[in-house]
Order: C-alpha cells, then structure tokens, then sequence
C-alpha cells in the first residue's frame, strides 16, 4: 500500500536534511580545516562525504517516498511516466525545505563561520562560463540519473546496491566538475545555501542559481530517456519482481520508480 502523501514529502524533507548537512556540511569542515582554502584533496572528501550522504538517505527513505531527494530525478520520472505529474510540485517543494532546513543545521553548528564560508553554495569556477557551467551541470548529473535508472528502477538490477551505487555516481560526478561549478547535480541542495546565506546577510550568486536548475533538469531527463531507449527497461515481464525492493506492492513501485507501466 502506498504511504500517505505527507509521509512521502516528510521522507523527502528528512532525506534531503540529510544531504545538505553531511554533504554540504563537508564542504565548510574542508574550508574550516583549510582556513578558507579548498584543495582537490579537499574536493576527494566533499565527493565521499555526500556519497555517505546520498547512500544513507537512499537505504532510509527509499521505501517511503522512493528517496528522490533531488527535483531533478523527480522531473525525469515524470517525464518518462514513473512519478505522478500531481504530486510533481509537492516533492519538489518538500525537497526544497528540507535543503533549507538543513542549511540552517550547518549555521547553527558552524555559526557564522558558516556564512562567512560561503555556506557551502555552488558557483562558477574562476574562467568557467554560463554556458560550460550548464554543460558541466548535465554531464554530472546525466551520470547521477544514469545510475538511478539502472539500480533503483529497472527491475533486473542486482538487490540492495541501490544507495552504494548511486551515491559513488554523485562522488565521481563530484570528482569531475567539482572545480568547474560545485557539483551541485540537484537545484535543492544549491537553493539551501542560498536562502540561508541571503538571511544571514551572506553573498550569494542569484545569477548563477538558472545554472543549478537547467543543467541538471537537462542531464537528468536525457538520461532517463537514453536508459528507456538503449536499455528497454519497459521490456521486463511484468512478473518479475524488483530486485531492490521486494517487499513493496507493485502499485507502489508504479508511484516511484516503476517499469511496470
């Protein structure tokens, strides 16, 4: 039986808590430990912490609200007729509260070193232009949803990897156009920081924000899209049972991350 809407958006509130404060969170330890200066060893723990981040809140919540915890994983499941359009605008406002929430967690344990550290925001490499941070943005994000494809909804995929392998998919992605824009991959986990620091009197790059919405959107739903083409995930019979999530109905799995359509 499918949970109730509000447990599903409070799952997505929680889960994405949960991202931001461990994963944004890394990023004002780096800069704390490295006194306001960010190594690529720096950028190798930021990518490990919010694949810890990612893995946990997928293995928590995944059976509730299906762990989308990013607007553009929910947009692509809607676009390729996983999600319910309805409950599109809900999931994605719940996303962004609990980006915001969580934002406000790092504050109150970092104080205004928080802010004074850029909150831990996304924006544009030195030399990196508009347009190469949207490509960066649907590269990583194309490998995000790449991942969230074969793992947590094709139904032939192996049981239980689905955290592990879609969090090691944001660290890569991290890895790779971190020093370009951040490696934001998720418009939720950039809005947070960016409300927070405004509150708080900080600098923020509201110019910058379309970057964290369009590349990601873009990267995501090419993805869900190719994976349908190539993959044919749709070709499964309907019997066959979802390798990462057998205990919940097949109305359920249809809600989320299902290819029984």
């Amino acid at each position: 039986m499918t949970p109730p809407l509000m447990r599903r958006l409070a799952a997505e509130v929680i889960g994405t808590a949960v991202l931001v404060v461990f994963g944004v969170g890394s990023v004002l330890a780096a800069l704390t430990v490295g006194q306001g200066e960010l190594t690529y060893p720096g950028v190798g723990f930021i990518a490990l912490a919010f694949a810890i981040a990612v893995a946990v809140a997928i293995y928590g919540f995944l059976a509730v609200s299906g762990a989308h915890i990013n607007p553009a994983v929910t947009i692509a499941l809607a676009v390729t007729r996983r999600f319910p359009w309805a409950e599109l605008l809900p999931y994605i406002i719940a996303q962004l509260v609990g980006a915001a929430i969580g934002s406000l967690l790092l504050v109150a344990s970092f104080g205004m070193r928080a802010v004074d550290f850029g909150g831990g925001a996304t924006v544009l490499g030195n030399g990196v232009s508009y347009g190469q941070g949207i490509m960066a943005e649907a590269l990583g994000t194309f490998l995000l949803m790449l991942a969230v494809m074969a793992v947590a909804v094709d139904r032939r995929a192996p049981k239980g990897w689905a955290g592990l392998i879609i969090g090691l998919a944001v660290a890569g992605a991290i890895l790779v156009i971190g020093p370009l824009t951040g490696g934001s991959l998720n418009p939720a986990r950039t809005f947070g920081p960016y409300l927070v620091q405004s509150l708080f009197g900080g600098q923020v790059e509201w110019s910058q924000f379309p970057i964290y919405i369009i590349g990601p959107f873009i990267g995501s739903i090419v993805a869900a899209l190719v994976y349908d083409l190539v993959v044919r995930p749709r070709e499964v019979p309907e019997a066959e049972p979802r390798a990462d999530k057998p205990s919940v109905a097949p109305e359920d799995t249809k809600k989320h991350f299902s290819d029984n359509e």
